[in-house]
């Protein structure tokens, strides 16, 4: 019996090669790893020159060149230790807080992890110091010795790592092709070089100049120009300003405005503390403040620089240190959230110029330069010509059963009123720089607005834009009013876990601002009492199900949020000006400034660009004379 007993398993410490290769699995998981670390490391030396240069994707050798203030001799030993580091400094008691870091790096592992699962050179030049290099092969160190020192400066360090993970050759195995392996190191090199733009950066790819960013002067001016040449010159010029503070949180960065959009979330950037990061509470900002102007399949672009006191922030959640935790992620969410919204307001009406840009690229026949417009036209043939047929008269349907009180108490009297033929010029009036949308001329199809203004024509769909001026109004009537309750005759009782109820059960303050009458009805199970009068007869139990969801991913009620949106959208298309009717001169400019005075009404309630500016001298190359 005594000799099928398991013998007891005896604990033993590992060695230290083995802890460091256990590390770098944790620290450094890909090449991209192993630059953010040592770059960072450039960073918190002071370094003002980082060059990166990489082959195989970084998985045969990384290269690291600054300019910051260097290492000793006996530096260089001491940096391959373990949680040896010069970032943390303890107090007047002898204990480290790890709630007040400044520094990029803090744990002193990523040095040691990179070494023990490569082939390592490091050579390091400190003010004062002679130049002293060290060879570091699985975890076994040469060194330190003299070395020559060529680096950016007087002082620097330059590391060069060889066969990453050659230690580990299991986890080569897990590695991506070299274009994902190169690609994501870009990725790392872009995000450093956006939270750091007087910093210039560099990066070579197999020999290959493939990023090289000069140093920006300090300031907003500098920031916006780094974003432009990593993010585009799209973005520069269609960005607006964000700038908020509240409770010792202050926000600063870029947005683009809603009709610069992509169909995925890859260019939205958020930075705390200068520190890069990827945060799942980004998402729920932006879907958050863009709701109002973007289908649900589309994503703007942002970069978003968060700074606060080191210590109302976690950055020790990870030791890849691309997580942080927020003492109070509520208030950071809500100053993210009503500086998107201030900013994009301010903009007014401006529509993104990639506008124009598309359209003309659509007018302009593919694969021809410009000069060859008419080139290209095919013989005349008058047979091939079609009659012209005039219109036939044109009666606006009323609006489906139920939405005609909504149509008529939101459309303004200038569209009720018996109107002109379409497709005529107006009267001549002065074009003056007080109507940045210009003066109308014409209505085309009975549809589009031309506008001319001082330096080109406007192009304004008059539906997509008068709706966006409905939904604005609606918007702020139901702010001034409040949202109408209607009471249910009887409550209904939506059975959800624990959690999800007390995280709907949390916000009930806030749901009832929105109409949503809730209080808790036992352990896991919330019972709803009133829901919104707009929505009329709705699915209340899915309703809070889907808030449930929100409030765990998001931290935010947005399908609540979403629907009404939803409803005032659909009852702002019923009740704006339609396409197909009729619109006099006076007419016409009532709804050009009518949108100059209105926030957002540069896209309508998808997204879709309201109206269309061509420059004078873009409408000029279309027909060569330019």
């Amino acid at each position: 019996m005594a000799d099928s007993v398991r013998p007891r398993p005896q604990i033993r410490k590992l060695p230290p090669d083995v802890v460091n290769r256990i590390a770098a699995g944790e620290v450094v998981e890909r090449p991209a790893a192993a630059v953010k670390e040592l770059a960072e490391n450039a960073l918190d030396a002071g370094a003002t020159r980082i060059a990166i240069a990489i082959e195989a994707g970084g998985l045969k050798r990384i290269t690291i060149e600054d300019d910051g203030c260097g290492m000793s001799a006996d530096d260089l030993l001491l940096a391959l230790d373990r949680h040896a580091t010069s970032k943390l400094t303890p107090g007047n008691d002898g204990r480290v807080d790890l709630l007040n870091i400044h520094t990029m790096g803090f744990r002193g592992e990523a040095l040691p992890s990179i070494a023990s699962v490569s082939r390592t050179t490091i050579t390091s030049r400190a003010a004062g110091e002679e130049a002293a290099e060290v060879f570091i092969e699985a975890g076994r160190i040469e060194g330190p010795r003299p070395a020559a020192f060529t680096g950016r400066g007087e002082t620097g360090t330059r590391i060069e790592v060889r066969d990453l993970f050659h230690a580990t050759p299991a986890r080569l195995k897990f590695m991506k092709g070299e274009r994902s392996e190169s690609m994501a190191v870009t990725d790392v090199v872009k995000r450093l070089a956006m939270a750091n733009p007087h910093v210039s950066f560099s990066l070579e790819n197999n020999g290959r100049n493939v990023l090289r960013y000069a140093a920006e002067a300090e300031g907003e001016a500098g920031r916006l120009a780094r974003l432009g040449a990593i993010m585009g010159r799209d973005f520069r010029d269609n960005a607006v300003p964000i700038e908020a503070e509240r409770e010792g949180v202050t926000l600063k960065g870029f947005a683009g405005l809603p009709t610069l959009n992509r169909g995925n979330a890859q260019m939205q950037f958020l930075f705390v503390n200068g520190r890069p990061v990827k945060d799942r509470m980004l998402n729920g900002v932006i879907r958050a403040a863009y709701q109002d102007f973007l289908a649900r399949d589309r994503h703007p672009l942002a970069a978003l620089f968060v700074e606060l006191d080191p210590e109302y922030v976690d950055v020790n959640v990870h030791p890849a240190k691309t997580e942080v935790r927020f003492r109070d992620a509520g208030n950071v969410r809500g100053l993210m959230i009503g500086a998107l919204r201030h900013s994009l307001a301010d903009a007014g009406h401006r529509a993104s110029t990639t506008v124009a840009g598309f359209a003309l690229g659509k007018v302009r026949p593919e694969g021809a330069p410009t000069g060859a417009l008419f080139a290209s036209r095919p013989a005349y043939n008058p047979a091939s010509i079609s009659p012209v047929r005039p219109p036939a008269a044109y009666e606006p349907a009323p609006p489906p059963g139920g939405w005609a009180e909504s149509a008529e108490s939101y459309a303004p009297e200038a569209y009720k009123r018996d109107v002109a033929p379409s497709a005529r010029v107006e009267p001549e009036a002065p074009v003056t720089d007080d109507f940045p949308l210009g003066v109308a001329r014409a209505q085309l199809h009975e549809t589009y607005v031309i506008a001319q203004t001082r330096d080109g024509i406007v192009i304004v769909d008059q539906h997509a834009a008068h709706e966006r001026l409905v939904y604005e109004d609606m918007k702020r009537q139901m702010a001034a009013g409040g949202v109408k309750r209607q009471a249910l005759l009887i409550p209904d009782i939506v059975e959800l876990t624990e959690d999800e109820a007390a995280r709907v059960v949390e916000r009930a303050d806030e749901l009832a601002e929105l109409g949503l009458e809730i209080e808790p009805f036992g352990s896991g199970a919330v019972c709803v009492r009133a829901t919104p009068a707009l929505f009329g007869e709705m699915d209340a139990a899915g309703l809070i199900r889907d808030l449930a969801d929100d409030f765990a991913e998001y931290d935010a009620g947005l399908a609540l949020k979403e629907r009404f949106e939803e409803v005032m959208g659909n009852m702002a298309c019923r009740g704006s000006v339609r396409s197909g009717r009729r619109l006099n001169g006076e007419e016409m400019n009532a709804l050009l400034r009518q949108m100059e005075a209105t926030p957002h009404s540069g896209q309508c309630n998808h997204g879709r660009p309201t109206y269309v500016e061509l420059k004078l001298a873009d409408i000029e190359k279309l027909f060569g004379r330019r």
